[in-house]
Formats: structure tokens, sequence, C-alpha cells
């Protein structure tokens, strides 16, 4: 029998949530159906699959709800929210893409695992955190809930201040071994939510949590790595990567090199903030052995793997 192909798909934390939408459960997982689409067609066609998600929105709402408890429940510190974020969405997913398989008549299972990432203790990004999380303050607020529970705050938007946390880089899935030999047996796995749990090695070799965030495409580029995966599909709001985005000027992109993708992030035309991230973890991913990368739309994936008549495709060359 051929091997069958494998892939990681990212879906973004807004897949689930939606700008402009009444954030309830209900909405949530009428969310996540659609999100599942081109990732049924991908395992109709005989992919190997794991699939990753963002957590934006749900680990901040998640943090919220600790802050409105203090006093009245234990305080949960950011590893755990991420963790919690990642059984329940991963929940959602799991239930969701396991309903339609069932509806089509595809017979593969379906499992999430709750996944740690290990991160370098002394990642610079420790030492300056630019992460924001959470709700949003005014100055003397934020001021105060620095001094009073130890948070670093800085300006996010003019006079609204946030709590920023470290988002190092991600070096190595822990449960690498047993999410590679479910792909393998055709299980497809969701794993990484959110970016994973970020984890250090003590010098005895145990691990230990980190009140960090790890970004969730840089994450999905190690995952992919670490499991021999072809391509990572990366699941975003636009159909396709694009210079000048937002101008008059703009130019959507169908394929760029390695060499092209690092000279326009040079050139600041994927803000940090928005698709920088993906850049740099298509770069990773394919100089360390992946063999294509695909950026575009949810309701675009399938169009954009299969047919290639829609997404931006990245190459080593």
């Amino acid at each position: 029998m051929m091997r069958r192909k494998t892939a990681v798909v990212a879906l973004g934390g807004n897949a689930i949530t939606k700008k402009g939408e009444e954030d309830t459960i209900a909405r949530q997982f009428a969310n996540t159906r659609e999100s599942l689409r081109g990732v049924v067609e991908l395992i109709r066609d005989g992919y190997n699959l794991a699939i990753t998600h963002g957590n934006g929105p749900q680990v901040g709402n998640a943090i919220f709800r600790v802050e409105l408890a203090r006093g009245k429940a234990p305080i949960l510190p950011l590893g755990i929210c991420v963790a919690d974020t990642e059984g329940g969405m991963g929940y959602m997913i799991e239930q969701s893409l396991k309903n339609r398989l069932n509806k089509e008549g595809i017979r593969r299972d379906v499992v999430t695992i709750v996944t740690q990432v290990i991160v370098d203790k002394d990642d610079p990004s420790i030492k300056e955190p630019t992460k924001f999380i959470g709700q949003f303050y005014t100055r003397q607020e934020a001021k105060k809930l620095a001094k009073n529970r130890g948070w670093v705050v800085k300006e996010d938007r003019a006079k609204t201040w946030r709590r920023v946390v470290p988002s190092p880089n991600p070096l190595e899935i822990v449960e690498k071994k047993t999410i590679k030999s479910l792909v393998e047996k055709g299980v497809v796995v969701i794993a990484a939510g959110g970016g994973g749990i970020p984890v250090y090695v003590e010098k005895n070799g145990a691990l230990e949590g980190m009140d960090a965030v790890i970004d969730k495409d840089r994450a999905s580029a190690v995952l992919a790595r670490d499991i021999g995966a072809e391509l990572l599909l990366i699941l975003t709001e636009v159909e396709k990567v694009a210079l000048h985005f937002g101008t008059l000027l703009q130019i959507d992109l169908d394929k760029l090199t390695v060499e092209e993708a690092k000279k326009y992030l040079k050139e600041g035309h994927f803000p940090s903030g928005s698709m920088g991230p993906k850049i740099e973890a298509a770069i990773q991913f394919l100089e360390s052995g992946g063999k294509e990368v695909i950026i575009t739309s949810i309701p675009r994936a399938y169009d954009a793997v299969k047919k290639k008549t829609a997404g931006t495709r990245i190459v080593l060359k």
C-alpha cells in the first residue's frame, strides 16, 4: 500500500470565536463544524492529519473568569488556563469532526491530546514579554494590577493597557512519539492547541510549567516537523498572503520561496501581529525538512490543497 500523505492543519482561534458575534458555546460549536469542511475532504482523500488550533479569545475569557473568581476560588496559573482551553476546544473539534465523519460514512478515529511544548527557560522573551493577553484597562488600573499582582503591563492601543506575558519559541513537542504513532495509524489527532502548554526541562530532566503562551503557528511548524509531515496548512481569515496588504497597492501572492518570504518579511510586509508569525513558521518548517506550506482561508482549504486554485504556496526553492 502507498503511504498516506501527512499534513498538519492549523486552525486560527478566530475560526471558532468570530469577531462581532456573541461568544456562546452553541455559536462556538457551529463555527467549529463550519471550519472542518476542508478537513473532512482531506480525510476523504486519504490524508493522515494532525489538527492544531488557536485559543486567543478563549484563553482571554478563561483568564477573565479567574480574575472574577479571585478570593472565592483558587487562582489558576496561565499554563493551566492554556491546558483547560486545549481540552475544551479539543473536545468541540473532536466531537464535531467525529459526528461529520460518521455522517459521511468515513471510518477514522479522532482523539485530542493535551500537549506540552518544550521551550528554553532563558528565552529572551522571558525578560522582555510582549504578548498581550486578557482584558483592557486604563493606565491607572493597569499600573495598580502590575503592583499588586506582579504583572507586566503595556499600552496596547491609545489609552488602553493590557497584561503582557512571554511568548518563547517552541523547541520540541513532548508527546511527539505518541502523536506520530497515532497519525501514522490513521487516527486524526488534535494537538498543540493554543500553541501547547509551555514547559522547560530542569537539570534533573523534570518538566516544569511556565507562565507564558506559545504562538500557535510556530508550534504547528514544530509539530509538523516532529511527526514528519510533508504539508503544513495554515488557515486564517484571508485567502492569500499579500504585499502592501489593505492598501490600493495590494498584491496577492500565489507562490513564495523561502528566500522571497525572508526578503518580504525583512521589508515589513508581514507584521508581527498578523501574518508575520505564519510566514516565520512556514520558513522554519521548510528549512527543517518540510515539503510545502499553504496559507489560505477556511472556505478555500480543500481547493488550495487539491485543486491548487486558491491560497499561497510556500516552498523551499
